[in-house]
């Protein structure tokens, strides 16, 4: 797949996410293979819901200039290509009904037809300490997604990782977690 084809596929899913509420003003980031040794990925400064190829940085394994200017999560977007060989496509997000069910569960039990179809039970990833998260979720994170064998990761009051092989997949995954997530809390709004 050629770079232009990407640029647009990331522009896409985005522009969609953003739209959703699963990005906000200055949360979230998407970012997408192009070799072996290099990603794409927006900018820290990007609004995700108008990407283009100015507010979008190629990136190199090896670090350089460039890290400078990329999303704050582009470590965490490395080691995921790095260390899951199916991921072609990764994204950061921070979807509200997610979030707020990730602040009172160990464990999400979609209720809704697709939730339990493709995502079974969720289980909370808990960072517990955010003072030095940072520097530990770039390892945490992909290895968390490894022994779940999963292409995602929910974290407490913090948002959802997620990979796919495809736009589309990634897009999908996120979505079905967030409604599921949406679901489970208009459920439990109308019993009370």
């Amino acid at each position: 797949m050629n770079k232009e084809n990407i640029i647009t596929q990331i522009q896409a899913l985005s522009s969609s996410m953003f739209k959703k509420n699963f990005f906000g003003i200055c949360h979230g980031s998407v970012s997408a293979k192009l070799s072996q040794s290099s990603f794409i990925i927006n900018k820290n400064d990007a609004f995700l819901n108008q990407l283009s190829d100015k507010n979008l940085s190629v990136l190199k394994f090896a670090k350089d200039y460039s890290w400078s200017e990329a999303s704050s999560d582009c470590e965490i977007h490395k080691s995921i290509y790095e260390n899951i060989p199916e991921a072609k496509f990764v994204c950061f997000a921070c979807p509200a009904y997610t979030l707020s069910m990730s602040l009172n569960h160990d464990f999400i039990s979609p209720q809704d037809y697709f939730g339990e179809i493709f995502l079974e039970e969720i289980r909370v990833y808990n960072p517990k300490n955010y003072e030095d998260w940072e520097d530990r979720s770039q390892t945490e994170i992909y290895r968390y997604m490894l022994e779940q064998k999963q292409n995602f990761v929910v974290i407490k009051g913090y948002g959802i990782f997620a990979y796919g092989r495809t736009s589309y997949e990634l897009g999908k995954i996120v979505d079905v977690i967030e409604n599921s997530c949406k679901i489970i809390h208009l459920a439990e709004t109308n019993l009370s």
